[in-house]
């Protein structure tokens, strides 16, 4: 992986911590919005992470495809995210 590996694993981490005090919360009855909340604060976390993984790929290992003459399996795989993305 070619992203900042401290940076990536404190946000990863960041995001399970807030995951176990939403499933504390959730055990503990707390008001449904709260949860809700932390939920979306949860992805907003690992949207970064997310995004940042992905600038480092389009960065280095993909900009390495294109000067190499070797961007269709790159672009393949790229859609194929995209695809995935959109179906959720």
């Amino acid at each position: 992986m070619k992203a900042d590996h401290a940076k990536i694993a404190r946000l990863i981490k960041t995001a399970r911590g807030q995951l176990d005090g939403i499933l504390k919360m959730i055990e503990d009855d707390r008001y449904c919005m709260d949860i809700y909340h932390q939920l979306l604060a949860t992805r907003a976390i690992l949207k970064k992470a997310s995004n940042d993984v992905m600038q480092a790929h389009l960065e280095s290992c993909v900009r390495e495809a294109l000067e190499s003459g070797q961007e269709k399996e790159k672009i393949t795989e790229i859609i194929d995210l995209i695809n995935k993305m959109t179906q959720s």
